[in-house]
């Protein structure tokens, strides 16, 4: 069975992601794919590659993103944060991110991160 990644990108991140994935295409059409709604349809449109879209991130995309961490069903969280913006779902967000770091799976904030996790797998 393929492992399974999360991808997420705050709006000022999003364009980043779409760039980290269009250079990780190959590597990344290996795995299943989950994104929330507007970073995972920026990245389907700039690479092609197949990704189970979840909701957006506000809309409770990051929280189901959260329940597959603990249900075992995500293998790694690649989220790309913006550290400069203020998140109105800023609760949200820090729970995915506690979520990982309980259960342990590698989570990347930034391209330089998840280049390594990417490697890793």
């Amino acid at each position: 069975m393929a492992q399974r990644i999360g991808l997420v990108a705050h709006d000022d991140k999003k364009d980043d992601m779409v760039a980290f994935a269009r250079a990780n295409r190959e590597r990344l059409a290996g795995f299943e794919l989950y994104g929330t709604g507007t970073t995972g349809a920026r990245v389907t449109e700039g690479t092609g590659l197949e990704i189970t879209l979840l909701k957006s991130g506000p809309l409770g995309g990051d929280a189901q993103l959260g329940a597959m961490i603990a249900e075992g069903r995500l293998d790694a969280l690649i989220f790309f944060i913006d550290p400069l913006s203020a998140m109105p779902h800023d609760v949200d967000i820090k729970s995915l991110i506690r979520l990982a770091m309980v259960y342990d799976i590698p989570l990347a904030c930034n391209r330089s991160t998840a280049s390594a996790v990417l490697a890793a797998l």
